[in-house]
């Protein structure tokens, strides 16, 4: 379906920008149909992941698929206004005030991330590293979800419960140590002259401090090890029935037996010139 006329007109009309006086406001009106959409079926989800399959065919580009993301999360929070002004009267208040700051915070991310351009373009950068990483090592995409869904809310989660100095350390450090990681690379990578030498690379760190190689060699190795001596595959084996195949001796088969063979079609045009031509 997604395929010939119709990918090139999806392709086309989507990604297109408006004329250049305007072109600036083609990503804000992707917002407003992201926003849209999202409502009409009440699910960021579900619009995130219908789309999704587009931009990974292709038909969609990844800059036009940041803004239809955006609107999408103001989108969802309609689901939670119109729950809040179904809500008693005596939860209305507190109900409608938690709608109203789910709404306030996405419209707040989106002031911050989209209409300087310098911002906008780092989502769309990380997402490219990411999905190039993905796309080299499989098993990022796991570790990414565990990661940023489970291991890092549980450490800050724990950081609380042991108290807000405990907190506020970890959290100062940890950003200050990501932020000099960023300014060395993009040194590095524009200027690395006003690096010392030893900053220049980051060759002198182990290779497992800077790159993903080692633990994918580990993970390689670890699920060959593990489908050898997996139990369930000789089981999987033994369970299948064996069908042994006949031997035909075509010698005594009929005309209706024998297997048929297609015969190519013969330009009869050319055959009468062949013909002609010989004799």
């Amino acid at each position: 379906m997604m395929m010939g006329k119709m990918a090139e007109l999806v392709r086309k009309n989507i990604n297109a920008d408006f004329p250049k006086p305007f072109a600036f406001l083609t990503g804000y009106v992707a917002i407003i149909v992201g926003a849209g959409m999202t409502f009409l079926v009440q699910s960021s989800s579900v619009f995130t992941s219908t789309i999704t399959p587009l931009v990974g065919m292709g038909l969609i580009s990844l800059d036009r698929m940041y803004p239809l993301t955006l609107g999408a999360n103001i989108g969802t929070t309609a689901t939670g206004i119109l729950a809040a002004l179904a809500s008693g009267s005596d939860k209305f208040q507190s109900a409608l005030q938690i709608a109203l700051c789910h709404l306030l915070f996405n419209i707040c991310g989106i002031l911050v991330w989209y209409p300087v351009p310098i911002m906008r373009r780092t989502p769309i950068k990380l997402a490219k590293h990411l999905g190039n990483t993905t796309a080299k090592y499989r098993w990022f995409a796991i570790f990414y979800l565990l990661m940023m869904f489970f291991m890092l809310p549980g450490a800050v989660f724990g950081l609380t419960l042991a108290g807000p100095m405990y907190l506020a350390g970890f959290g100062i450090s940890f950003l200050v140590i990501i932020t000099l990681i960023i300014v060395i690379n993009i040194l590095q990578s524009k200027c690395p002259t006003v690096l010392p030498k030893l900053l220049q690379n980051w060759n002198f760190l182990p290779v497992w401090m800077r790159s993903l190689q080692p633990i994918d060699n580990l993970i390689t190795k670890l699920l060959s090890v593990f489908k050898r001596c997996c139990p369930c595959r000789p089981a999987i084996n033994e369970q299948r029935p064996y069908a042994p195949v006949e031997r035909v001796d075509t010698a005594t088969l009929t005309n209706e037996q024998r297997p048929y063979t297609p015969v190519e079609q013969v330009d009869t045009a050319a055959v009468t010139s062949l013909n002609g031509t010989m004799v």
